[in-house]
């Protein structure tokens, strides 16, 4: 036996990606923001983008006293 307005209403939700792409789906929430959607991340597009960490070895090897062996 179900219990009567223990459920959260479903209603239209706008998705908006950090990329910019938006749609729509059901959900409980007014809006949803994500990182990633199927028109940007890597395992759909193929393409795959690097944040460079461009400095970090670097930063550790000088913090530490180590010197680059070339």
């Amino acid at each position: 036996m179900a219990k009567a307005g223990i459920h959260p209403s479903y209603q239209e939700t706008k998705v908006t990606c950090a990329c910019g792409n938006t749609f729509t789906v059901q959900s409980n929430k007014a809006e949803l923001h994500v990182e990633s959607c199927n028109q940007c991340h890597p395992a759909y597009t193929g393409k795959q983008t690097f944040v460079s960490k461009t400095g970090a070895v670097d930063k550790f090897n000088k913090k530490y006293g180590f010197k680059e062996n070339k």
